[in-house]
């Protein structure tokens, strides 16, 4: 099953969840914010994506620019960051199988379906 990870405050977040309901697809939305995930599953989001921790997380988000900005962390440390405070990874992020996709823009979620 598809699955979103979903803000639902964001309106890229909501225009993520908007296009999967276009499209006629059955998903599950994950709230994050609310249900934080384990080192172990953002890991393997992360792997799906393809990409290194760093660039899941939302440089434009206060909390990085006033905290993390300036730190050199190791893959392992983003991903402990980014479990701790959530609002650092970007979204929506949307898991389709073994692969997944940051849907910014979100027409970039057709790439998986």
């Amino acid at each position: 099953m598809i699955k979103i990870l979903h803000n639902p405050r964001c309106s890229k977040s909501r225009a993520g969840v908007t296009l999967l309901e276009e499209k006629g697809v059955e998903f599950e939305i994950i709230k994050y914010l609310d249900d934080p995930l384990t080192p172990d599953e953002l890991t393997t989001v992360i792997e799906k994506l393809g990409i290194r921790p760093l660039e899941l997380v939302r440089k434009n988000e206060a909390d990085y620019k006033e905290e993390l900005a300036d730190k050199e962390l190791s893959d392992e440390e983003w991903i402990l960051a980014m479990v701790e405070n959530p609002r650092l990874i970007e979204r929506p992020v949307v898991i389709n199988g073994d692969k997944a996709v940051i849907g910014r823009p979100v027409e970039a979620i057709d790439s998986i379906l």
